[in-house]
């Protein structure tokens, strides 16, 4: 049976994790029907000598692929190919649909008729995550090969669904300084915030009900919602949040079970809410009887400490659903969060998470807790922090510097993303073409709405992807590619966009 494995070639130069080039080698040789239904896969062993890997890419990959429903493991004897295979489609937990993950991606049609490419020479605006080259490998080897010492064959076990209790509580610890106060018993382990959204709309959510959503939003938050039958009502952001009064008119009119916000430099726009508009969010969630999710996508990227208070803090009656991710200032690949659970809504929470996956990866729990415990966690937080800030302000200078002065923009003060609004005649669609073929990219408007935008002219500017002596150069291009549409209308008739 190992025979049928000597052809797998992985490529260790390569910036796709190895668990992940053998994770769809594998999936691959299943779906071709070459590994068919209930054969054993090789052993953790078998597979790392075989393919000269470390035995953690091993069982990565195999419980990546356990995840995406292609193999089954019965305790004590091993890996199978599942009977039954994943639908694609389906599979919103784990598959990669959010248009703002480029880096995952080489081949996304992102405009009609063709693709953009992302290659080492690719000025990239448009991922919101870090390169790989960030990742603290030495470090996170030191951890992953202490917990294997320590806990030998107990490290590759399920763990509850709820999580490894140590994580829970070094989870906590790290909350209390957010002000946020906890039990562990209200902690739920997820594999990335993506996960976590999915797992949220599973518990709460039927085939009809409303969710409210900010406008624009996290397109991965809009996938979810749509792909459990839910209709979204849209609620536009000003510079300081929801506007609340259509947002009182969408809870009154459809009565809707949740409500999806991201508070601090929100994704796509940069916008954070005021302390104030959190306190009257809170309000209004109570008075409606809506739970709400807290989507704490990067708030302590605080470049200029505005000093916001989490809506989670402010809740004294137990409405907010917390949802934090670690991969934004991490590794994308990891895939490991949180969330901190009302206690109503706790056990459908804990039984749509078994539903999901049974568990996240009892390793990378295992590991991540003791980065946690060794000071490494905050060590790389400050790293990342201080680089992802150099780059906000180099950005911020350079669009200063080279925008046109019909473009505007504003200065969110911390996260990873700047929002433009581009000129009438410089349609999204017809820019991304141009600028691809210059080798730079970035994330169109449009893809951050529930419904066909009325404008069409915005456009996210990411720099968590861009090295800092990058920022000056793409800037500059892309200024002047915007000022050459603007000023030539003809450029972009009958232009598809999106």
């Amino acid at each position: 049976m190992l025979e049928l494995f000597k052809s797998v070639k992985l490529d260790k130069n390569s910036g796709t994790p190895l668990y992940m080039q053998l994770s769809d080698k594998i999936a691959e040789m299943i779906e071709n029907g070459i590994l068919p239904a209930d054969l054993k896969l090789p052993s953790i062993r078998q597979m790392s000598a075989l393919l000269n890997v470390n035995s953690v890419t091993i069982v990565s990959c195999y419980k990546h692929l356990e995840t995406k429903g292609y193999v089954y493991s019965r305790p004590g004897s091993g890996t199978y190919v599942a009977v039954v295979l994943p639908k694609q489609s389906e599979n919103y937990s784990d598959r990669n649909i959010i248009l703002d993950e480029l880096y995952q991606s080489d081949d996304l049609n992102l405009i009609n008729n063709g693709h953009i490419k992302i290659n080492e020479n690719t000025i990239n605006f448009a991922s919101a995550t870090p390169k790989s080259s960030l990742f603290p490998v030495e470090n996170f080897k030191l951890v992953l090969n202490e917990v294997l010492d320590r806990d030998r064959g107990n490290a590759f076990d399920y763990q509850d669904s709820q999580g490894y209790y140590p994580l829970r509580s070094s989870v906590r610890i790290l909350l209390e300084k957010r002000k946020i106060a906890c039990h562990e018993e209200n902690i739920q382990i997820i594999s990335g915030a993506q996960q976590g959204i999915d797992i949220i709309a599973k518990a709460l959510l039927r085939q009809g009900d409303y969710v409210i959503t900010e406008s624009p939003t996290y397109t991965g938050a809009i996938a979810v919602f749509k792909s459990r039958g839910a209709e979204i009502a849209d609620v536009p952001l000003s510079c300081d949040g929801p506007n609340l009064n259509i947002l009182e008119y969408n809870l009154k009119k459809y009565k809707p079970k949740l409500i999806y916000t991201i508070p601090s430099f929100q994704n796509p726009t940069g916008i954070s809410y005021s302390n104030e508009k959190r306190k009257e969010i809170l309000a209004l969630a109570e008075r409606y009887d809506a739970y709400i999710i807290e989507d704490d996508y990067v708030s302590g990227l605080d470049f200029e400490n505005m000093g916001f208070a989490t809506v989670k803090s402010m809740d004294k009656s137990d409405r907010v659903i917390f949802l934090k991710s670690f991969s934004k200032i991490f590794m994308p690949g990891l895939r490991l969060g949180f969330m901190v659970v009302p206690s109503s809504l706790k056990s459908y929470i804990i039984e749509a998470k078994h539903a999901t996956d049974i568990s996240t990866s009892g390793l990378i729990q295992r590991a991540f807790d003791l980065y946690i415990r060794k000071g490494m966690w905050d060590g790389h937080f400050k790293l990342m922090f201080n680089i992802y800030k150099e780059r906000y302000y180099k950005t911020i200078e350079a669009l200063e510097r080279h925008l046109p002065q019909n473009v505007q923009f504003h200065k969110p003060g911390g996260g990873l993303n700047i929002w433009l609004e581009l000129p009438a005649n410089c349609f999204t669609g017809s820019l991304l073409k141009a600028a691809s073929a210059e080798n730079i990219v970035f994330a169109p408007g449009r893809i951050f709405y529930s419904s066909t935008p009325t404008n069409l002219n915005n456009i996210r500017l990411s720099f968590a992807a861009v090295d800092a002596d990058e920022i000056e150069r793409g800037i500059e291009k892309l200024s002047e590619l915007i000022l050459r549409f603007d000023r030539n209308k003809s450029l972009t008739d009958n232009i598809p966009i999106l």
